[in-house]
């Protein structure tokens, strides 16, 4: 434990919050509130007494609601009784499934710059991080470099698209490619999509939808990104029966269930608010065309994100390492950004800016970069 550090993320966030004026463009996290009928199933809940556990892999209506959104919406269909299970969140998804299938030594693909999250589990299980560099592939992975990658040690590649921290997308032909290499080997696949709902002019493609990776692919999903819903601790876990049989044994000896009240305001979640993220992303296109046009009149060049709420602008121009500017913005401009390199050593050169903020801090945090880069 003593190798693992505080993600950069909570560090500056940290630092910023203790600022009278300080403007956090750092946590990924939506600036909106839960819908006020989603806030209500979950108070209507507790003053019901439906606050005991739950079934360990979720109330079953909430798994049959989960089902039938991954098959209107994906065209996927997963048993809400064997193959769904509850979690509290996307990140004890990811725990569990990783508990459950590393064994000492055991490898793991890490498309890279990548979300600081996987490389930790994997060490605290005793997996090794095998990093594949996407920084000359417009952060998407090379299917020859993934190939050349793998070996008999090789457990699984965990991927997240869209991307946090550069809000990519993949297309299908690059997805159909990445698939191709897969089923030719045999290895677990972790597809975290919690952001799939946060995305701009494209349609989400699902690993899911390849019948031939079915038998080892583990979905991670959510409503924290989604619905504004990250203190609820509500997570969707989807991977083949014979599997999950083995995650749920993890599953219920960390957690036993995911917050009953939370599961109930998840059900009337994907009953009545489908349309909630399309509203909240029309703002989020817009803040990110902001962020992008006064990047680009900075001189400062950043690919167009496609989904999440996040830019990853390179600061290599500068001629200095992204923690001494994070550092520097902070100290000077009270304004708060996550260096490259919290995302692996492959971040170098880069910094994250989150747009989940409103119009008026991003204005005030962009005039303030502004001023910042001028003095360099």
């Amino acid at each position: 434990m003593t190798t693992i550090q505080i993600p950069g993320i909570r560090h500056f966030s940290n630092q910023v919050e203790e600022m009278t004026d300080g403007i956090n463009l750092t946590i990924g996290e939506p600036d909106f509130p839960t819908p006020e009928n989603i806030k209500q199933a979950g108070i209507d809940a507790i003053k019901q007494n439906l606050t005991g556990y739950s079934h360990n892999a979720g109330l079953l209506e909430l798994r049959q609601k989960v089902s039938i959104f991954f098959k209107e919406k994906y065209s996927m269909h997963y048993s809400p009784e064997e193959e769904i299970i509850i979690t509290n969140g996307a990140s004890e998804g990811l725990d569990s499934v990783i508990r459950t299938i590393l064994s000492d030594g055991d490898e793991v693909i890490l498309p890279v710059p990548c979300y600081p999250a996987y490389e930790s589990l994997v060490r605290l299980n005793g997996g090794k991080c095998v990093y594949l560099d996407t920084t000359n592939t417009a952060f998407k992975p090379d299917p020859a470099k993934l190939k050349t990658l793998i070996n008999n040690r090789t457990k699984a590649i965990i991927l997240n698209y869209p991307s946090n921290p550069t809000g990519v997308m993949l297309e299908k032909e690059e997805m159909d490619a990445i698939a191709k290499v897969l089923q030719e080997h045999e290895l677990f696949i972790i597809s975290d999509e919690i952001y799939s709902e946060n995305i701009f002019n494209k349609t989400h493609l699902s690993f899911g939808k390849y019948n031939e990776l079915r038998d080892s692919l583990f979905i991670v999903h959510g409503l924290s990104k989604s619905h504004a819903m990250t203190g609820w601790r509500i997570g969707f876990l989807l991977g083949p029966a014979l599997l999950m049989e083995q995650v749920l044994k993890v599953h219920l000896n960390n957690a036993i269930c995911a917050s009953t009240p939370s599961q109930y305001a998840a059900i009337e979640a994907l009953t009545k608010n489908k349309d909630t993220p399309s509203t909240m992303n029309q703002s989020y296109k817009v803040r990110r065309d902001y962020i992008k046009e006064r990047l680009n009149k900075m001189g400062v060049d950043a690919i167009l994100p496609s989904g999440t709420f996040y830019i990853f602008p390179s600061i290599e121009k500068f001629e200095i390492n992204s923690y001494d500017f994070a550092t520097q913005l902070l100290h000077n401009q009270n304004v708060a950004v996550v260096p490259g390199n919290s995302f692996s050593e492959y971040g170098e050169g880069y910094i994250r800016i989150s747009y989940a903020n409103t119009m008026e801090q991003l204005k005030t945090g962009m005039n303030r970069l502004e001023a910042f880069i001028s003095e360099l």
